[in-house]
């Protein structure tokens, strides 16, 4: 089964740190990364989508972040 997750959050350290903790979980980039403005918070917001081929088939219970 393919697993897919979409990271997002303030173009920041702590992001960079999640998708490297992720990539070095078994996770690959999937596409680029996106970049947005949040004028309210005024900060830029980063997305990158991830995919894990692993074992199972899907169910909608699956908690992808501890795959």
């Amino acid at each position: 089964m393919k697993a897919y997750r979409y990271l997002t959050g303030p173009d920041d350290s702590a992001f960079c740190h999640r998708v490297t903790a992720a990539l070095n979980a078994g996770w690959s980039l999937h596409g680029s990364p996106s970049l947005t403005y949040d004028p309210e918070s005024k900060r830029v917001i980063c997305g990158q989508a991830i995919v894990k081929e692993v074992e199972g088939d899907y169910t909608p219970d699956l908690k992808l972040s501890e795959l």
